[in-house]
């Protein structure tokens, strides 16, 4: 990626100074919760691998491999997988040989399976973040590393730990290490995220009224709208959940490119898996038998009936019907990319070089998207700087800023960065047609019980 403007220019040599000063504030970590935690773990761990050690599975596998048996290796559970429970679900390696992969063991409904995964999760956890962190601090304070220069897709990375990717989905995993994360004495964590920041700034490229018409109009709901399709359910009988999955197993994937035969195998696990249920409170798989859908089919299979064949009809319709401004302009920016072998962002950032279509289509969004956010980040910490203020911006995770701010000094920053963010940035870069929105998340405990804050 290479800046062709003063301005490009411009973003990356304040950006790494910002960035920088980031680095150098560090985070506040709190070392006696970390060390307790890491020794919990531990203990956890023991334990389970214990309850392992007594099934009858690694009885059996012991007395397969004898000295050779190894928990650890996948070739070896598949193997015996199929050899006591009859599972097949296994693939080959380059060198022939078995494996099965952690979402086929999620199938499995097997007690040893359950404690393995459990304990694979806390072994990450335990050594790549509790003690990869604890490795990291200096006098309480974590100074993770923030680069611009190490991502295809023109975004940010970090290490030494990656603080972008501080666990956060499973509940659990992400409590224990979320909590160690504390603001300073006196002081507030205050998170605050760019939301649908990708998709308003995919309405910038493909200029798609009907995408445009949802950002703007706050009473429409595209996720709620696609869960209402996916599932074929009233618009009154979509739960929070429901809509949830429809969000992120189809509108989100099928605008990074998966198509139908990607996408339905995760809904329909979903809706078998989750047991989720409707507003009245049927069963999503129910709802679904009572319209005749009783299986997930095949990708190639034409015939009615199936979720497959379903969600391939949803597909053509969302780009056919609801979206096919934005299917052209996909389509149009591929053809130009593959005559010139470059693509321009809308940030001055130029892209050379072989790149898969998904790949020509999403970078610009998504480099694009962080640029707001950079943008957004320098012009905050000159004006920390300029007001000798005493707010410090401690991490960025992709499209957000946390900060530790002073008791005195939250409502003051709350306010700029959301006229920043919202009313400069699109002042600043005129291509921005949609209005943005942040939201607030604020914790004076820790990172993990961090709450929203009305904007």
């Amino acid at each position: 990626m290479k800046a062709t403007t003063k301005d490009a220019y411009k973003l990356m040599h304040d950006g790494a100074i910002a960035l920088s000063q980031m680095e150098a504030n560090g985070i506040c970590i709190d070392v006696d919760l970390l060390e307790k935690t890491t020794v919990k773990v531990a203990k956890k761990i023991k334990t389970i691998q214990e309850e392992l050690e007594k099934d009858e599975l690694w009885k059996e596998w012991l007395k397969v491999y004898r000295k050779k048996a190894n928990m650890g290796s996948r070739y070896q559970m598949a193997d015996m997988l199929n050899k006591v429970h009859g599972f097949t679900k296994s693939t080959q390696d380059p060198k022939k040989k078995l494996s099965v992969d952690e979402k086929a063991l999620l199938e499995l409904d097997i007690p040893f399976i359950k404690r393995y995964l459990r304990m694979e999760k806390l072994k990450k956890l335990h050594s790549t973040y509790l003690k990869g962190i604890y490795r990291e601090i200096v006098d309480g304070l974590l100074h993770p590393s923030f680069n611009l220069h190490l991502v295809r897709t023109g975004r940010s990375q970090s290490n030494l730990p990656n603080f972008q990717n501080i666990p956060i989905r499973d509940p659990k995993i992400g409590k224990l290490i979320r909590s160690c994360f504390v603001p300073r004495a006196g002081r507030v964590l205050v998170e605050i995220d760019f939301g649908s920041l990708e998709v308003r700034v995919s309405c910038c490229y493909n200029k798609d009224p009907a995408l445009i018409e949802y950002i703007r109009d706050s009473s429409k709901d595209m996720h709620r709208d696609m869960a209402m399709e996916c599932f074929m359910l009233p618009q009154e009988e979509v739960t929070k959940e429901i809509r949830f999955y429809a969000k992120n197993q189809f509108v989100f994937p099928a605008f990074y490119g998966s198509y139908f035969g990607q996408m339905a195998p995760d809904l329909w696990e979903s809706v078998t898996k989750t047991k989720l249920i409707t507003v009245s409170g049927l069963r999503l798989v129910d709802h679904l038998k009572n319209k005749g859908i009783k299986r997930l089919g095949i990708k190639d299979d034409v015939r009615p009936r199936t979720f497959m064949h379903h969600i391939r009809e949803v597909e053509e319709n969302f780009w056919g019907e609801r979206f096919p401004v934005y299917a052209q302009w996909k389509w149009d920016w591929w053809k130009e990319y593959q005559k010139k072998g470059w693509f321009q962002s809308l940030t001055g950032f130029r892209e050379l070089g072989v790149y898969a279509k998904n790949d020509v289509v999403n970078h610009p969004i998504q480099s694009s998207a962080f640029h707001c956010l950079l943008w957004s980040l320098i012009e905050t910490q000159h004006w920390l700087n300029r007001n000798k203020m005493k707010t410090l911006l401690v991490g960025q995770i992709h499209d957000s800023i946390l900060a530790d701010v002073p008791e005195n000094e939250i409502e003051k920053y709350i306010s700029h960065v959301i006229e920043v963010t919202t009313v400069d940035l699109p002042s600043h870069w005129r291509w921005i047609i949609v209005p943005l929105e942040v939201e607030v998340e604020t914790s004076s405990t820790n990172w993990w019980e961090k709450q929203k804050v009305k904007v």
